[in-house]
């Protein structure tokens, strides 16, 4: 492809060299360098490609797109390309450089801080029962076809994105849904296209920290951009934020919710807890009108169930696809429940911060369990404030909480359990530390009560523990599988 008509739609200077040269690829890491490439110059955290720039020319690359001046280029044979930011031109190039894929999808954004990943595989459930070919990509995977790659980021680079979606239309899928982290907002990776829907769950402050977001204030910003980046935008118009999210926005506006307000409603709402079930039960009212069932614990499924549904209204789905489908879909590593007994539930979550532990064990409660047992520990090199916070949680919401590991990465474990019981200090809540994980899920399970209601939070669909910067395999399914085949005695 010329290099003209790769930045046919990118604010540009052209430098030096000629616009009349042809790219072999487009390339933004300096290890996959190649003869005739275009290689764009990103900033990240721990590395900068404009230090890369003369070593890229060296190896091969004939294209170079800068956002500063570069040193020593002057006499080189090289084209330079300077952009403002690097980041949002490698956002557009890539889209052309795989031919726009998204322009021949329907594309669903679903940004937020909680409900994203079940959201989304919820809508893909229904949307293939109704027969619609669709992709995913997200926090656990990508999907595309029958091919599920492991995730790194919840929404990828913009250059493995756009990748993505022409492989997708490759593979002749129609549609992808997609969670949009506020990161991949903030660092343009979602530029270069626009989404058909772009959907918005709900907004509790979260990811403030270095390398992510200064404040809950630059955090929803980033949220917001979404809203200019869509053609109609479905959102939560329970949210406290909702009016700050959608200020400014570009886009036709929907909602859904539970108040009266919400174009899309849940009324009659009630629980249902069977020896083989948490779940819950509504009516749908509004924009559509039937009974609908979800088999999945408490407001937050309500909340998700109500989304999926709004989104797939536009793709004229019927109401049974959608019954049927919310009735069937499940979603890896949120409120996960492993089959062990009827005579107590356990769930695997996610969960790994207070806010998530706080709605899960606060839902859990509702349904009135014998006792709810809450097994967590908390990540390595991260916030200590995190771990008083989750500790103070369980210590006030479960009747009893086994304290263990999680990620400890380069920590002791010890010393963030210690930090965990700092929190469960302020509380009256009962405890025990047992620090190896696989033991600790032993011990819940062999001490288990009929009545009991035990969450094991924190990894959800991860399937490792890192530990010292290596990652060994961990996967809490397949510990229970093992204890059982072991002959692990419970009630």
């Amino acid at each position: 492809m010329r290099l003209q008509d790769l930045l046919r739609e990118t604010n540009y200077e052209c430098l030096q060299g000629t616009m009349d040269t042809e790219i072999s690829a487009v390339v933004y890491d300096s290890r996959k360098l190649i003869e005739g490439c275009l290689f764009i110059c990103i900033e990240g955290a721990k590395f900068d490609g404009h230090t890369f720039a003369v070593e890229a020319v060296e190896k091969g690359a004939a294209v170079l797109v800068v956002s500063r001046p570069v040193e020593g280029l002057k006499n080189k044979d090289v084209t330079v390309i300077k952009v403002d930011d690097t980041r949002y031109a490698m956002a557009f190039i890539s889209a052309a450089w795989f031919g726009h894929p998204a322009e021949k999808l329907k594309v669903i954004g679903i940004t937020g801080t909680k409900g994203k990943t079940t959201t989304t595989y919820l809508v893909k459930s229904i949307l293939e029962n109704a027969g619609f070919q669709v992709g995913l990509v997200g926090t656990i995977e990508t999907i595309i076809g029958d091919v599920h790659i492991h995730a790194e980021n919840t929404t990828p680079e913009s250059y493995i994105l756009q990748e993505d979606f022409a492989r997708m239309v490759e593979a002749g899928l129609d549609t992808v849904v997609m969670e949009v982290s506020s990161q991949a907002l903030k660092l343009h990776r979602t530029q270069g296209f626009v989404f058909d829907y772009g959907i918005f769950t709900n907004l509790e402050p979260d990811h403030i920290a270095p390398g992510e977001h200064e404040s809950f204030e630059e955090y929803m910003a980033c949220k917001r951009r979404l809203f200019g980046q869509c053609l109609v935008g479905i959102v939560n118009g329970d949210d406290a934020h909702v009016e700050s999210i959608v200020e400014g926005h570009t886009c036709e506006l929907e909602t859904y919710g539970t108040g009266e307000g919400c174009m899309l409603r849940a009324e009659n709402i009630s629980l249902v807890h069977t020896p083989g079930e948490l779940g819950v039960n509504f009516h749908v009212a509004g924009l559509m009108d039937f009974d609908a069932h979800v088999p999945a614990p408490g407001r937050f499924s309500i909340y998700n169930a109500l989304c999926a549904i709004a989104i797939c209204r536009h793709f004229g789905v019927g109401i049974d696809d959608i019954q049927s489908a919310l009735g069937t879909a499940k979603v890896k590593g949120r409120i996960e429940r492993v089959k062990i007994s009827d005579k107590f539930t356990l769930l695997i979550d996610y969960a790994h911060n207070a806010m998530a532990l706080e709605s899960l064990l606060s839902t859990l409660r509702e349904y009135e369990p014998g006792r709810l047992v809450c097994l967590f520990g908390c990540g390595g090199n991260r916030s200590r404030q995190r771990r008083y916070e989750m500790g103070e949680v369980s210590g006030r919401l479960a009747d009893f909480t086994v304290i263990t590991s999680d990620n400890p990465r380069f920590e002791e474990p010890q010393d963030i359990i210690e930090d965990i019981k700092i929190g469960m200090s302020k509380t009256e809540g009962k405890f025990m530390e047992i620090c190896d994980r696989r033991e600790a899920i032993a011990y819940v399970i062999s001490h288990a009560k009929e009545g009991d209601l035990i969450v094991l939070a924190g990894k959800g669909h991860e399937d490792y523990q890192e530990i010292k910067g290596t990652k060994y395999p961990m996967d809490e399914r397949v510990i229970i599988r093992e204890l059982l085949d072991q002959g692990l005695e419970h009630i």
